[in-house]
């Protein structure tokens, strides 16, 4: 992919997901503001077209621009000769596919919250457009922006640690130690339905970005893996506490663990 010229601008950004109750679309919306190379101008901020419409002043979107739905945004967002020039999909798993599709079709180019996609299928369709519109489209695995993170990558690639061995990577959280689902809390309430979130749970949710660590920090790719997913609190029907056991292509062995039933931690 060419390297675009500058913009002497900040960068254009519209939100998808992150209204009033929502959790992540606020910490990207705050990331890139602190990066200082955006500016959020535009969004669809909840899939009810009122609350889409009343969070926007949270965020200082201009009602103009705080649009209802997806098809809204699209197509209004295109007509504009100051349109945004990416949006970032902050949204519950089950509707990554056609947000990231509609957006993608139109030209806009997408960040996408992990899980990319619900199955493989969709996954090629979307990587299909992407090398047919030409738009540049990420996920966000956002711990691989740290500092600290990105030394020990550097490190590992200079040799300092020599060749590895052995990784082990965690995420232990405590928040669904009880059935917050069943008081219907939005956010255990929609990462513990398989509809919504897809076939995992936790390991699904947060064991995902330690997995990534360890691929991001050492390059390495699994040859063979082995997990076991574990239902702690009785009647949730995803996993709350899981496993992998992963050998690596030279060789390493690697643990990864992911918790959100583990007292203590929040």
């Amino acid at each position: 992919m060419a390297i675009n010229p500058p913009l002497n601008r900040k960068l254009r950004m519209g939100l998808i997901g992150g209204g009033q109750g929502a959790f992540i679309g606020r910490v990207h919306a705050t990331a890139a503001i602190l990066d200082n190379r955006a500016v959020l101008v535009a969004g669809a901020l909840s899939s009810n077209p009122e609350k889409a419409k009343a969070s926007a002043p949270d965020y200082d979107i201009p009602a103009e621009r705080a649009y209802g739905s997806v098809p809204e945004m699209v197509a209004a967002e295109s007509k504009r000769a100051d349109k945004v020039d990416f949006v970032s999909v902050a949204t519950p798993n089950h509707t990554h596919f056609e947000i990231a599709k509609a957006f993608a079709e139109a030209g806009f180019n997408v960040m996408c919250d992990k899980p990319l996609t619900f199955d493989l299928k969709q996954a090629e369709q979307l990587a299909e457009i992407v090398k047919r519109t030409g738009v540049v489209f990420g996920v966000t695995h956002n711990y691989t922006g740290y500092p600290l993170v990105r030394q020990a990558r550097a490190m590992v690639q200079n040799g300092d640690l020599g060749e590895i061995q052995a990784i082990r990577a965690f995420y232990i959280q405590g928040w669904l130690r009880t059935r917050l689902e069943k008081d219907a809390q939005k956010q255990a309430s929609w990462r513990t339905d398989p509809a919504k979130s897809g076939a995992a749970g936790c390991f699904g949710d947060i064991g995902t970005h330690a997995y990534n660590l360890g691929r991001y920090i050492t390059g390495l790719l699994p040859e063979q893996v082995s997990c076991r997913l574990n239902i702690f609190e009785k009647g949730r029907a995803l996993d709350d506490y899981g496993t992998a056991i992963i050998q690596y292509e030279n060789g390493a062995l690697g643990t990864v663990t992911a918790s959100q039933i583990s007292h203590g931690r929040e």
